[in-house]
C-alpha cells in the first residue's frame, strides 16, 4: 500500500485519489463527552434578494430529513476543471515545485487558546485552512486538520498551532469540502462520535459511516442552527474530489456563523467570482472574513479554482467584510509560488484598496483575535 501510495502522489495532490491512510493519527486524546449531544436545529433558508440569480434547484425532501441529491452537482462548476494533460504537464515543468529554504520564517505563535465568553468571537488560526471559532458560547472547528501529512505532499511546515490536547469540548465542526486537505480522516476520527457535523451535500455519509450520529448536510443558501449560532451553508467556486470515480459527486461551499448581530464568513477553498457580491447581499454586516491567500501559482492552472492574495482582498470586499483572516498559506506546499508569497501580495493588496492595515488579520500559526 505505501508504494502504491507514492505512485499516486500526483493524483492526490489535485484531490484525486486516496490512500486509504485513516490509521495515521488513530489515538483519540480526548474521550467522547458524557453529556447530552447538541443536536442543530434546521431553519429555513436565507430568503433571496430579488437582485441575485436563485440557487440551483434543491431536492424536494425537507431539510433535516434524508436528502435526495443529484448524483453530480458538476453543474454548480463555474469554469471548467483543468484535464489529465493540464495536470501531467504542471508536474513535469515543476509547477509545485517550491523552495522550502524560508520555512522558518513563516511567523508561529502557539500560546494556547483564550477564555473565551459567550458573548465573545474570537478566532485562532491552527493553520492551513483550520480555524478554532470561539462564537455564541460554542467552539467550532474549520476543516480541522492536524495531521503532520496529507497525501501527495511533503509534511506540514509548522505545526499546528493549538494543540490537540490543549482543545475544549468542540461543539461542532465545518467542512468546506472533501479534499484532503480541508478534510481528513485521522484528524476527523479523534472526534467524538456525537460532534455536531455541519457538511456540503452528500457528504453525510461519509460521516455516518466513520460512526458520526449527529450530521447534518445542507445545500446552498440553507441554514442550521446550534441555540443562538447560525450555520449558513453559501456557495464557493470550487468542486470536490477524493478518488477517480466521485468528481463534484460532493458538494463544495463556504460557511457563515452568526450569533446576535456578529458575522464570520469561513470561505473555504474557492476561485474569484460573483458568488461573492451574492454573499454579502444576503448576508449583511460580515464583521470577518477567513480567506484563502495560498496555493495559487502556476495561474494559469490554479485562476479555475483558487483565489490569489490580490482576488482575496477583492473577494472581501465584495463580502462586505470589514476585517479579513488569512489563511491556505504556510502549512502544506501545494503549488508554487514562494513561501511567504501570499503574506506579502496579500498585505500589498490590502494596501492598495486603502483599507486600514489593522483590519487585515495577517495571523502567526497558533495566533488568536478578539472581534470587537
Amino acid at each position: 500500500m505505501e508504494s502504491a501510495c507514492r505512485r499516486r502522489n500526483i493524483f492526490a495532490r489535485v484531490g484525486i485519489m486516496e490512500c486509504g491512510r485513516e490509521g495515521y493519527m488513530s489515538q483519540t486524546i480526548r474521550p467522547e463527552s458524557p453529556e447530552s449531544p447538541i443536536v442543530p436545529q434546521v431553519v429555513q433558508e436565507v430568503p433571496p434578494s430579488p437582485q441575485i440569480p436563485e440557487a440551483p434547484e434543491v431536492p424536494e425532501s425537507p431539510v433535516g430529513s434524508r436528502r435526495r441529491w443529484p448524483s453530480s452537482f458538476s453543474d454548480r462548476l463555474t469554469t471548467p476543471l483543468p484535464d489529465f494533460r493540464e495536470v501531467l504537464s504542471v508536474m513535469w515543468h515543476g509547477g509545485f515545485r517550491t523552495d522550502v529554504g524560508d520555512a522558518d520564517q513563516i511567523p508561529v505563535r502557539r500560546s494556547g487558546l483564550p477564555r473565551a465568553a459567550a458573548t465573545d468571537v474570537i478566532v485562532t488560526w491552527v493553520g492551513h485552512a483550520t480555524y478554532v471559532v470561539q462564537i455564541g458560547g460554542l467552539t467550532v472547528l474549520t476543516d480541522p486538520v492536524w495531521s503532520r501529512k496529507i497525501p501527495g505532499v511533503r509534511q506540514r511546515l509548522t505545526p499546528p498551532g493549538v494543540a490537540w490536547s490543549d482543545l475544549p469540548k468542540i461543539d461542532a465542526v465545518v467542512i468546506s469540502h472533501n479534499h484532503y486537505d480541508h478534510l481528513d480522516a485521522p484528524t476527523v476520527r479523534r472526534l467524538p462520535k456525537d460532534t455536531a457535523v455541519f457538511v456540503p451535500a452528500k457528504l453525510a455519509s461519509w460521516f455516518t459511516r466513520r460512526g458520526f450520529r449527529n450530521v447534518t448536510e445542507l445545500d446552498w443558501w440553507e441554514s442550521a442552527r446550534i441555540g443562538d449560532v447560525t450555520f449558513d451553508f453559501v456557495p464557493a467556486h470550487h468542486w470536490s474530489r477524493r478518488t477517480l470515480w466521485d468528481t463534484c459527486r460532493t458538494l463544495w461551499g463556504g460557511w457563515v456563523l452568526g450569533s446576535g448581530d456578529r458575522r464570520v464568513y469561513f470561505a473555504g477553498d474557492t476561485a474569484y467570482g460573483e458568488r461573492f457580491a451574492q454573499i454579502g447581499e444576503r448576508h449583511p454586516g460580515i464583521d470577518l472574513a477567513l480567506m484563502p491567500v495560498g496555493a495559487y501559482e502556476p495561474r494559469w492552472f490554479m485562476k479555475a479554482t483558487h483565489v490569489d492574495p490580490a482576488q482575496a482582498v477583492q473577494a472581501c470586499v465584495d463580502v462586505g467584510a470589514r476585517r479579513m483572516a488569512t489563511m491556505h498559506w504556510g502549512t502544506f506546499v501545494l503549488s508554487g509560488e514562494p513561501l511567504l508569497g501570499p503574506l506579502r501580495e496579500a498585505r500589498e493588496a490590502w494596501a492598495a484598496h486603502g483599507l486600514d492595515p489593522d483590519d487585515l488579520w495577517d495571523l502567526a500559526v497558533g495566533e488568536s483575535r478578539v472581534l470587537r
